[in-house]
């Protein structure tokens, strides 16, 4: 059924540094796994149905690592606070509206449609601490289509009333239960464990989800030293850990398989990037949020030079657009600042960096995904970008940057997710 061949102008990344650029070329999908770019289509593929898409751009399906559905209707809030007033003001209210079911629908359907509409393919997600809004979230999206992850929020202190569990001991069977319930009913999209961050979870909670996660060897998603008040607060709370980042491998939080993400990773230690290094964490680098924020500017060039995992996180709504193209483009423009302002001696992120980090850097997480190459699932992307000046004045590498930078859901003409036709 998800056996076809795509025509038209196709870019892709090859590593972290070349695009590989084919005017006119056929992409081939069998099965919904890519069979690979051909300048001529094979003799072996010329019986599949075909679809020309003219002079229309085809890229890779896009990564977003990190992001709150729950926050999504309440994007452009606050964005003159830093983090923590911003989660006591804005945030926890927000989110422990998620309890009411009428509530959860009306606001997660808004989130999803503009997921579906934009050029995510796949997505790493937090839901609130409510089990049922966030069984609903999965389910809207398994419909949708999107792939991924989505997780129950954890949180058992330092939390209001109104967003903040019982106990860790029910905080964990709850996530039990929901972690069995959304893997018998949901193919597309997978549970992901998501304590909130260090401060928001006594040690029973966070030993007791390490527990589950080695039972049951799915992810897990957190926050790691985003901001200069929140690692402050991890040192007073954890007084025993060397930085913020053991504070949660002493837990046995951090894995060693690459299925941990963390978010934000602005202000790692050299001690904590080595750390990342040798557990295979993916940094989920969110530039926009963290420049709303007042957070900083992460290290994402020394995190490339480092071959630590990473791919590029919207954040909503710290981050407010749901655009991961916006979040290359803003991951370049900060790169700007930090080489400018903190250190010249690591130069600015290029055009073929922050697209891979959208897409096989950040894809990497989901498995073979975020590149057109023989065997990755089928994630691809047809952008019309004729609304955008007149293309045939430039040539594909300046189409893709101007599609990166000018962009949205009004240029997307078609989207495939693992081969199947969403939108």
């Amino acid at each position: 059924m998800n056996t076809f061949v795509l025509k038209g102008n196709i870019i892709y990344s090859k590593d972290k540094t070349h695009l590989k650029l084919v005017r006119q070329g056929y992409l081939v999908c069998e099965n919904g796994i890519s069979k690979g770019v051909y300048r001529e289509l094979p003799e072996e593929y010329a019986h599949m149905p075909l679809t020309d898409y003219g002079d229309k751009i085809i890229l890779p399906g896009l990564s977003d690592l990190h992001a709150h559905a729950p926050q999504y209707v309440m994007r452009a809030n606050g964005m003159d606070m830093e983090l923590l007033d911003w989660l006591n003001t804005y945030t926890f209210p927000q989110e422990s509206r998620y309890q009411d079911p009428e509530y959860a629908v009306a606001g997660y359907e808004q989130y999803v449609r503009a997921l579906k509409e934009s050029a995510t393919t796949r997505a790493c997600i937090f839901g609130t601490i409510h089990s049922p809004a966030t069984l609903l979230l999965m389910e809207m999206l398994e419909k949708a289509g999107i792939r991924g992850y989505v997780g129950k929020v954890n949180t058992d202190r330092n939390s209001p009333d109104f967003l903040r569990e019982e106990s860790a001991k029910k905080a964990l069977k709850d996530t039990r239960e929901w972690v069995a319930e959304s893997s018998r009913r949901f193919q597309k999209v997978k549970p992901v464990l998501t304590p909130r961050f260090i401060p928001s979870c006594t040690e029973e909670l966070l030993r007791g989800l390490a527990e589950i996660q080695k039972e049951t060897g799915i992810p897990l998603q957190s926050h790691l030293s985003e901001n200069y008040s929140e690692i402050a607060w991890v040192k007073e709370l954890c007084p025993q850990a060397k930085n913020y980042a053991d504070a949660y491998d002493r837990l046995g939080l951090l894995g060693s398989n690459g299925k941990t993400v963390m978010a934000h990773c602005v202000h790692s230690t050299e001690e904590e990037m080595e750390l990342m290094k040798e557990r295979g964490i993916f940094v989920a680098h969110c530039a926009l949020s963290n420049t709303d924020l007042s957070s900083g500017a992460a290290p994402a060039r020394t995190y490339l030079e480092r071959g630590i995992h990473m791919g590029l996180g919207t954040d909503m709504a710290g981050g407010y657009n749901i655009s991961v193209f916006r979040a290359m483009a803003d991951s370049i423009q900060v790169s700007k600042l930090r080489w400018r302002l903190l250190d010249e001696s690591k130069k600015p992120l290029s055009l073929e960096e922050a697209f891979y980090l959208g897409t096989l850097g950040g894809g990497a997480f989901f498995g073979k995904v975020g590149s057109f190459e023989k065997d990755y699932e089928f994630d691809a992307v047809v952008i019309d970008d004729s609304r955008l000046l007149p293309p045939h004045m430039l040539d594909l590498r300046e189409r893709l940057e101007r599609i990166i930078y000018l962009s949205d859901e009004r240029d997307i003409a078609v989207k495939y997710i693992a081969g199947e036709k969403i939108v």
